[in-house]
């Protein structure tokens, strides 16, 4: 699909990678309409921040409302011509999950499955659904694979999004909507949310506050910067066909420790480290074949995480 001309909708489209995907969106030419409804989870403020740069381009607006909500998802619908739907809207977080796994499958679930119904009765027949490496579970094979077999989620976040990706096929299958379900990993980079690894400890060796981990230190994670991935979907779309799942990774692991210690040097202040209990729902590592996503779209990251550390800190330092 050619992105200039078109409309799209970003559910979810003022937060981290919405913003810098409506962003891209409107710079290669489209019309770009977000629906978001500032969840409490982290401040409106920030949101707002986010896409304050767009908020009085002519091609852009903005709608709060929540998907969950029926009756304002089917007056978007009718009011709007959209060429394809990029649904980035979610409770995220694999820890909450557990402490509030309802809201999470009520937001997750059927906030998509109304998505995927206003769709089919307005014939909008493109979608992409940002689905998440927690899928995998705690996968013994690595790199994970699309082909993996993902039955075994350790979060109810994780369960919500295998859920979403089953919910996306189910109306492929019955509707013929183009589906990629992209599994992104661990995504980082300016406009993070602060409740993240990378910003939280970024913050906290800055503040001189004591910085958490979780275990030994020795969990691994493919951390993906948010060039790259907004890269992956913009190309995503372009491809966009049938139903498929790709992971959206960099494709290397690095130890927690090793990355704390990448942040100390990029700040140049050594981190107070408050050794802790694992985590429930934590996984040992997550790690991404990215030869589907290389093949089928021309995927191709280019930041290492030495270099998308280094563009973290200096935005850090910039707010």
């Amino acid at each position: 699909m050619k992105i200039i001309g078109k409309h799209f909708l970003i559910t979810g489209g003022a937060g981290f990678i919405g913003s810098h995907l409506a962003e891209r969106l409107l710079q290669n030419g489209a019309r770009v309409t977000v629906v978001d409804n500032f969840d409490e989870f982290y401040p409106r403020e920030i949101k707002l921040a986010n896409i304050s740069s767009i908020l009085k381009n002519g091609n852009f607006t903005l709608a709060e409302n929540d998907i969950r909500d029926k009756a304002a998802m089917s007056a978007l619908f009718s009011e709007n011509r959209f060429d394809a739907v990029v649904h980035l809207a979610a409770k995220a977080g694999v820890r909450p999950s557990i402490e509030n796994a309802k809201e999470y499958f009520d937001v997750n679930v059927n906030g998509t499955l109304v998505l995927l119904e206003e769709m089919k009765n307005a014939e909008v027949k493109n979608l992409i659904f940002a689905s998440s490496s927690s899928v995998y579970g705690a996968n013994k094979k690595i790199p994970f694979s699309e082909n993996d077999f993902t039955d075994n989620p350790i979060s109810p976040y994780a369960a919500s999004k295998k859920s979403g990706e089953a919910l996306c096929h189910t109306f492929h299958h019955l509707y013929g909507i183009n589906v990629h379900a992209l599994r992104f990993f661990t995504v980082y980079g300016p406009r993070q949310r602060p409740d993240l690894a990378i910003h939280k400890f970024a913050r906290k060796i800055l503040d001189d506050e004591p910085l958490p981990v979780f275990g030994d230190g020795k969990t691994r994670r493919d951390y993906t910067y948010i060039d790259d991935i907004i890269q992956g979907v913009i190309l995503s779309i372009e491809k966009l066909s049938g139903f498929e799942i790709i992971n959206l990774g960099e494709s290397r692991t690095i130890e927690l420790l090793e990355l704390i210690n990448l942040i100390e040097n990029e700040i140049g202040k050594k981190a107070k480290l408050n050794f802790m209990p694992p985590q429930p729902g934590d996984v040992p590592i997550t790690y991404a074949d990215i030869s589907k996503a290389r093949e089928l779209l021309g995927y191709n990251p280019q930041f290492p995480i030495e270099k998308g550390i280094r563009n973290f800190v200096a935005w850090l330092r910039k707010g």
